[in-house]
């Protein structure tokens, strides 16, 4: 083993890694060479200038029948692509979640237009694209460079026959060629990055090759640009840096690439990217369909690359292993139990891009992927979480998607899956009066360091009636000015117990953190009328005073939702607990209760157990999209106090804008292991009590 000195310089390298690093070091320099001496780094009698030697999703003479159904089935829709294309001729884009960035009448390829920042000309492998003063955000930049937006001008001439989208494809495609000679520039810095370039482009000539507005010599061109890409990524491959979702992408884009594009060695990469795809397919999702980052955007991210992936290679004769399927499956179903309340919660990161139309990003976008799954598996458990057939899978599966989705959601469906064992995720529900539902993150902070995880271990997520009420803030971004990329992703931006200030585990670096707490769940029950849940984590064992945070949660049929929070322990803490609520609800308090509405007279009480806590409302932020942000109220409750400690609250939807949630209260200790709490419903005349004995036993 040898030691390696980069930011963790306690990481040891294998002698594989070394290698693989030490050849991808030559292989950049020598490219540099060639390229200053004038010679190419791909042969030009390895490029043929004929068209595909495999099938695409459609044939040139299928895009009349998809066009028609798309405008048929979603006609909003294509007004708003066109829309679009309009404003992409006028160089304004949406990039993740800005809207309508403005780059000007010449477009800077290698500037990220929100914070003003270029980043410099020079060798890629030189650029430290994840520093902030150096290239800004490099995740705007790259969003543009990935020319999604191509797919879209593609469209839009399609809809409307209207040349002006693919002229102004074609100047900006030869444009961006002229900006970024490899191998300069930041452009050639991810390989990701280059795998989502070629799948734009692949779509982009799909989508136009039978188009008399495209000149012939185009094509050429183009193959040889693929074919420079597929070079890169096949050399350059994120088997060391970045190697989960990154390699993913790059395999996909190597499968299409090998399997599309008329070159020498586009067999070996097309056998290179699908070895890839079922090796990370097997290594990256947990047994419960959950994929390891502990991030609902990545696993929809993964999702997406995964089933565009089997769908390429059904058409093309490839054996589609039984387990790759099941993989798949897993994922739907996972997918598919997150979303059956309406959003799915965003737990970890959220990386802002998507597969095929990247401004399908919002949380209200993340459920596309069943509608393909729907369709390809027959699932109807997928159709009903969906709710609607999408153009994506129209262009995947032809315009015979739209009705077999709608037969699907004719059909009954099973009792969705409710807990992600390995994932540590349960989902507690109500179906009457009104729908009600509770997802608690139970599980581990994330794979490896934890690079797209947050510190959120015991938080929970609250909609009725497929509204958010407690929600998880989000990521906002990964690099900028100050330090909302921690802030984001700590503890206190969460809806859990914060000890001392500090998060569960230790940030270090933008994707890794130090000391990350163990959780187990000690109780999962589902009765006739109610639910219990209790788990403990051991994130606050690393303090001079360690503390071990336990949560209870207890449903009661219809609308009661108890939660019981006690930090184990001994010495002198300052204890947090924020409860963050979505955008737009308006919070009001009064003696032992705290009121959410919304604007339509729904409402939250959460009704507190004793006045030891302090209560006051604050204002928050939430991040529904990477790199947008949105004011929203927190709950905060704080007690500077000698461990143990506990706090109860117990939560009451209404769906009118009643006063009759009653009243709740802690009563006499009998001791230091036992606490009873009250409530009293005033409406009914009703009691409950809930006796709590706890025995565990802090970690030391």
């Amino acid at each position: 083993m040898i030691q390696r000195n980069f930011s963790n310089p306690m990481h040891r390298m294998t002698w594989d890694e070394v290698c693989t690093r030490a050849g991808q070091a030559i292989s950049q320099r020598t490219d540099l060479v060639r390229c200053k001496l004038g010679i190419g780094v791909i042969e030009g009698r390895s490029c043929k200038t004929s068209f595909t030697t495999g099938r695409f999703f459609f044939e040139s003479s299928q895009i009349g029948e998809r066009i028609d159904m798309i405008r048929h089935t979603m006609p909003d829709q294509v007004d708003a692509l066109v829309e679009r294309a309009a404003r992409i001729c006028e160089h304004r884009f949406d990039l993740l979640g800005y809207h309508n960035v403005n780059y000007g009448e010449a477009i800077d390829w290698s500037l990220d237009a929100i914070h003003g920042k270029r980043a410099p000309k020079k060798p890629w492998f030189k650029i430290r694209f994840l520093n902030f003063d150096e290239v800004g955000d490099a995740k705007v930049t790259w969003e543009l460079n990935r020319h999604q937006h191509f797919t879209v001008l593609a469209r839009a001439f399609l809809f409307t026959g209207d040349e002006r989208y693919v002229r102004e494809l074609l100047s900006e495609w030869n444009d961006w060629r002229n900006q970024n000679p490899y191998p300069i520039g930041i452009n050639w810095a991810s390989s990701l990055e280059l795998a989502f370039r070629s799948l734009s482009w692949i779509w982009m000539k799909h989508l136009l090759y039978a188009s008399s507005s495209v000149p012939s010599s185009f094509w050429a061109d183009l193959n040889a640009e693929l074919a420079l890409h597929a070079r890169h990524i096949r050399r350059f491959l994120s088997v060391y840096f970045s190697p989960n979702t990154h390699l993913l992408g790059e395999g996909v884009a190597l499968l299409f690439l090998g399997t599309l594009c008329s070159h020498a060695e586009a067999g070996e990469w097309a056998a290179c990217g699908w070895n890839i795809i079922l090796r990370e397919a097997a290594r990256q999702i947990r047994k419960d369909g959950m994929h390891f980052e502990q991030s609902t955007y990545y696993h929809v991210y993964a999702l997406d690359l995964l089933l565009h992936a089997r769908l390429l290679a059904a058409h093309n004769g490839l054996g589609i292993p039984a387990e790759f399927d099941m993989v798949l499956g897993k994922m739907l179903t996972t997918l598919s139990a997150l979303g059956q309340a309406g959003i799915p919660p965003l737990f970890g990161d959220d990386d802002g891009g998507r597969v095929f139309d990247a401004r399908r990003n919002r949380p209200k976008d993340l459920l596309d992927p069943l509608a393909i799954g729907a369709v390809l598996f027959r699932r109807s458990d997928c159709a009903h979480a969906v709710g609607n057939v999408t153009e994506e899978a129209i262009w995947l599966l032809g315009p015979d998607a739209a009705a077999a989705f709608a037969s699907l959601c004719d059909r009954p469906v099973a009792n969705p899956v409710d807990h992600l064992p390995e994932s540590g995720i349960y989902m507690l529900a109500s179906s009457t009066p009104e729908s009600q539902r509770m997802v608690i993150d139970a599980g581990p902070l994330g794979t490896g360091r934890g690079g797209h995880g947050h510190a959120d271990a015991l938080s929970v997520h609250f909609t009725a009636e497929g509204r958010e009420w407690l929600v998880d803030p989000g990521a906002f971004h990964y690099v900028g000015d100050g330090n909302e990329r921690d802030k984001f992703r700590g503890t206190a931006a969460h809806n859990t117990l914060e000890v001392d200030g500090l998060s569960q585990a230790d940030p270090d670096g933008t994707f890794a953190w130090r000391s990350m707490p163990k959780v187990t769940v000690d109780s999962w029950v589902k009765g006739r009328c109610f639910h219990l849940f209790s788990a403990k984590h051991d994130g606050y064992s690393r303090l001079p005073n360690p503390i071990l945070h336990s949560r209870t949660v207890f449903h009661a049929e219809p609308s009661l939702w108890l939660l019981r929070d006690r930090a184990e322990g001994a010495g002198l803490h300052d204890f947090a607990i924020h409860w963050h609520f979505a955008p737009n609800l308006r919070l009001t308090t009064t003696e032992g209760r705290v009121t959410a509405r919304d604007s339509e007279g729904h409402q939250v009480t959460m009704l507190l157990s004793d006045d030891h806590w302090r209560n006051e409302i604050a204002q928050g932020w939430t991040s529904p999209v990477y790199g947008r942000k949105e004011p929203a109220q927190i709950l905060r409750l704080t007690l500077r106090a000698t461990a143990p400690v506990e706090c109860c609250v117990l939560l009451h939807y209404q769906a009118s804008d009643r006063n009759d949630v009653g009243c709740f209260e802690r009563l006499s200790m009998p001791s230091d292991r036992v606490q009873i709490y009250r409530r009293i419903h005033c409406g009914l005349y009703q009691e409950i009590i809930w006796r709590f004995s706890d025995q565990s036993q802090v970690p030391s």
